[in-house]
């Protein structure tokens, strides 16, 4: 092959590999481009997909009375029976929650759980009818008594309640002085159970 021939060889695969670079630069274009569609699509779609909690809710606050009392000494029958010396600490906590669903929601079961050194400790609420017997029974706990907030109740859509409610955890002022961290537990039927952990203020009343 003489020199002209090849420089003339040289020449066509050149231009040959320019056309192909300008015919395949918009197809490599549109591909990228379709696969940032793509991408963005299945983002936006897993992103819409994704529904809020059925229940949120808030801790306002929480306080705690300390109480030690005896035991009378006898049973019901009258019989005599050894003194028993008791320690509880009441947990008052004011709480909001609400239904952030599209459906009736049914809350069964508020409990406060306690991280001790030895594991977690854990106490339900009272009923409404125990929350206001307690208030009769001892009557110098009247400045702590609050609109309540049963454990048992239904939710509307958007609805939501608030009040307070007690658990009682037995133990002494010193043991409760141990505690790692506070939780509280709300379960509802058919859903997830609802905990809200609580770094704030707990004042001793």
């Amino acid at each position: 092959m003489s020199l002209l021939q090849q420089a003339a060889t040289e020449q066509d695969d050149a231009a040959r590999g320019e056309s192909f670079t300008k015919g395949t630069s918009p197809i490599v274009w549109a591909t990228v481009v379709a696969a940032i569609v793509v991408t963005v699509g299945i983002a936006v779609y897993v992103i819409s997909g994704q529904k809020p909690p059925a229940a949120a809710g808030q801790i306002i606050d929480v306080w705690v009375h300390p109480m030690h009392s005896v035991s009378a000494g006898f049973d019901a029958n009258g019989v005599n029976v050894p003194e028993e010396s008791i320690d509880q600490i009441l947990v008052f906590a004011h709480v909001k929650v609400m239904n952030q669903s599209k459906e009736r929601i049914f809350m069964h079961q508020i409990m406060a759980n306690l991280t001790l050194p030895d594991g977690v400790h854990s106490s339900y609420a009272a009923m409404p009818k125990d929350y206001e017997r307690l208030f009769l029974a001892y009557p110098q706990l009247a400045p702590m008594h609050a609109n309540t907030i049963s454990p048992d109740t239904a939710l509307e859509p958007g609805d939501f309640t608030d009040g307070t409610f007690v658990c009682a955890f037995r133990m002494s002022k010193e043991d409760w002085d141990k505690r790692k961290d506070l939780s509280f537990s709300f379960a509802f039927r058919y859903l997830p159970q609802l905990s809200l952990p609580y770094t704030g203020t707990i004042t001793v009343r």
